[in-house]
């Protein structure tokens, strides 16, 4: 056998050239925060993490014990279909006309998809390619931007927090941009800002895409999470709206089911086409003992959804009224699991988001995300997430006060 490092025609893994849509991935910008926070925990110190929507709580105990009989059976270690299989596409149909009066045909108008990340990426390989433009929310969950990116189709980015200015500009940029946009990306409750739209909002989307002939992607992750009693609407509750789009959910959020990856895909039948024609080549669906424990938990799991959407509420108050009570100017979300909070004075003047988040890291040992992360909207702006209980989040802000109290008298 030739010596690799001596022979002349051996390939140089540094010599590897990446295609253009790897190469143009930007930095990870979470990237540094993750590695000191992932360095401090090896080295025993206790970090309170409110960076990542990652749930702490668990599922209900008997999802898992419906996952642990049916990874027993044989049966379900066959490779499964990549759509889903049925009863999974149905109980997702009985969940959209019982909570939003949205009928759905199981066998043409839902798809099951590993998480709705993978969905959503899928969908966007299977709808977009060079030449095309999609217009996404800003700030920006990153996926949102780069899975347009990867399918090497260009983006443009519209400030998501006044609905009206967004409508006004998705019309505007329809007028002035040829080829005009083939897709319009939303994110309601939005992440990472929490904002969030009624159904009329969604009505004028249906009209304009109608008038200039773009296709929808609702991103409806955190449609589980809404707060006071008010229910965040579905895209595809508005009449016209399976005729020009789709919409994504996922287990993660109100069931506690982030790393089982089961998300959903629902609506206009031809855009769903085009993503199972896209997973039959990429993917063999989900294991089948964890889409029968989504079964179940869709079908009987709502007294425990919303036992969970009350805990992140009380979670929610606690982060938002002990920040306020530090000075910060914090808005009280009406859904989602996160907190959007502005920098406060006077370091959102002396530095940037990410590095007043590693300074928070490094000194209060609280991580949190930044909002430049998001990209140039976010700037200026902290993402906290309500995924820790509510004695650690007042723990995690009493030390985020110790930390810039001390900077305070120093300065």
């Amino acid at each position: 056998m030739s010596d690799p490092t001596t022979n002349p025609d051996s390939v140089d893994p540094e010599d590897i050239e990446f295609a253009p849509r790897v190469r143009g991935l930007p930095p990870y910008l979470f990237g540094k925060i993750n590695e000191l926070k992932y360095r401090k925990r090896r080295d025993g110190i206790d970090v309170i993490d409110l960076g990542m929507g990652n749930p702490t709580d668990p599922p209900e105990e008997w999802v898992v014990d419906k996952l642990c009989e049916a990874a027993r059976d044989s049966r379900n270690h066959r490779y499964s279909v990549a759509s889903g299989v049925y009863n999974l596409r149905r109980e997702v149909a009985v969940r959209y006309e019982s909570r939003f009066g949205v009928s759905l045909d199981p066998d043409h108008e839902v798809v099951a998809t590993i998480g709705s990340k993978e969905g959503f990426s899928h969908m966007c390989l299977a709808l977009l390619g060079p030449g095309d433009t999609a217009l996404v929310p800003a700030p920006s969950f990153p996926i949102h931007v780069h899975a347009i990116a990867l399918a090497s189709a260009n983006v443009i980015a519209l400030d998501v927090r006044d609905s009206q200015a967004f409508l006004a500009n998705v019309a505007r940029v329809c007028e002035s941009l040829f080829p005009r946009p083939k897709i319009l990306v939303l994110n309601y409750p939005h992440n990472p800002t929490a904002t969030v739209v009624d159904r009329a909002f969604f009505e004028e989307i249906v009209a304009l895409a109608k008038k200039y002939h773009f296709f929808v992607i609702s991103d409806f992750a955190y449609g589980d999470i809404s707060f006071d009693g008010w229910q965040a609407p579905s895209f595809l509750s508005v009449p016209g709206a399976k005729d020009v789009g789709c919409e994504f959910t996922t287990m993660s959020k109100g069931y506690n089911m982030a790393g089982w990856r089961v998300g959903f895909a629902a609506g206009n039948r031809q855009m769903l086409n085009a993503l199972k024609a896209i997973k039959g080549y990429y993917d063999y669906g989900i294991f089948q003992a964890v889409q029968i424990a989504a079964i179940v938990a869709l079908r009987h799991g709502e007294p425990g959804r919303l036992a969970q959407v009350a805990e992140y509420q009380m979670r929610r108050d606690v982060l938002v009224d002990s920040l306020n009570r530090l000075g910060w100017q914090v808005e009280r979300p009406k859904a989602s699991m996160f907190v959007w909070a502005a920098i406060p004075e006077p370091w959102r003047s002396k530095m940037g988001s990410i590095d007043f988040a590693m300074k928070l890291l490094e000194e209060a040992e609280v991580a949190v995300s930044p909002g430049r992360g998001f990209g140039e909207a976010g700037e200026g702006y902290l993402r906290l997430a309500l995924i820790e209980n509510e004695q650690r989040l007042r723990q995690a802000v009493r030390q985020i006060g110790r930390c810039l109290k001390d900077e305070k008298a120093v300065s």
